[in-house]
């Protein structure tokens, strides 16, 4: 796939004869308006056992939110070690699905959702692509109408209890590029059209979504720091719509 476009005047979404379009769009930060992780796993096991496991891992998250990378990796899985491990995946499961819909209610993001929606009327293929959670990123996008979905999955260990870690890595940084790509080759989207790729849409808002973001034929800042984000080279959400409306090819997005 081509380096992203940092014209956001050729962003109206003109299509490539031949080639099919995917849209990803990171979770966190950009289809809502906040993280779900800590959420979530207060939705589970409670306020108070989530902030003790805080205290003992802060070293960790402290340097996770420096350092990033292989770091923060490690404290998520700690993290989600001490607090999911030994619980059951079905019961898991099914509270993740009422959470996904109350996070959706509180929190998405009116602004990125009709930039989903715009993809959705030209007939795209669109794909969350989020370091969260499977369990409820899933019936998220669900919920959405979005047609895959790429996330960092829990083990699952016997007698159908979590184990707290990672079923392969945690989808963040280049494992978010890597797992799009097994997913859209598993979507015939990597073999047809005489070997072309499609062209590629990623909507991002943080460092994790670096790696998408430089892969996208068109890479998108729907961060809200603006030219303080670190993603601050990439055209943003606000004028990729605004010349998709001087274009012609209006998707709602104000």
């Amino acid at each position: 796939m081509a380096l992203h476009s940092t014209d956001p005047g050729a962003a109206g979404g003109a299509a490539t004869p031949g080639r099919p379009t995917v849209a990803a769009f990171d979770f966190d930060g950009t289809l809502t308006d906040s993280g779900s992780v800590f959420p979530f796993l207060v939705s589970l096991r409670g306020y108070w056992p989530v902030l003790r496991a805080v205290i003992r891992l802060s070293p960790g998250l402290v340097r996770a939110a420096i350092a990033g990378g292989v770091a923060a990796d490690q404290v998520k899985e700690e993290l989600f070690t001490r607090l999911l491990g030994g619980l059951p995946v079905d019961e898991v499961d099914r509270r993740a699905a009422d959470f996904a819909h109350g996070h959706l209610r509180r929190h998405l993001r009116q602004d990125t959702l009709r930039r989903l929606e715009w993809h959705h009327r030209q007939g795209h293929h669109t794909v969350v692509v989020s370091a969260s959670p499977e369990c409820y990123v899933s019936p998220a996008a669900h919920e959405l109408g979005v047609d895959g979905v790429v996330a960092t999955r829990l083990a699952v260990g016997g007698g159908g209890l979590l184990t707290g870690g990672y079923e392969g890595k945690n989808c963040r940084g280049a494992e978010k590029y890597a797992r799009l790509v097994v997913h859209l080759r598993a979507q015939g989207l990597l073999t047809g059209n005489g070997g072309e790729q499609p062209v590629l849409w990623a909507y991002g808002n943080s460092r994790g979504d670096l790696r998408l973001l430089n892969a996208a034929d068109h890479g998108i800042d729907a961060g809200r720091l603006g030219p303080l984000g670190r993603l601050r080279r990439f055209p943003r959400l606000a004028a990729v719509a605004a010349s998709a409306r001087r274009h012609g090819d209006a998707d709602g997005v104000a």
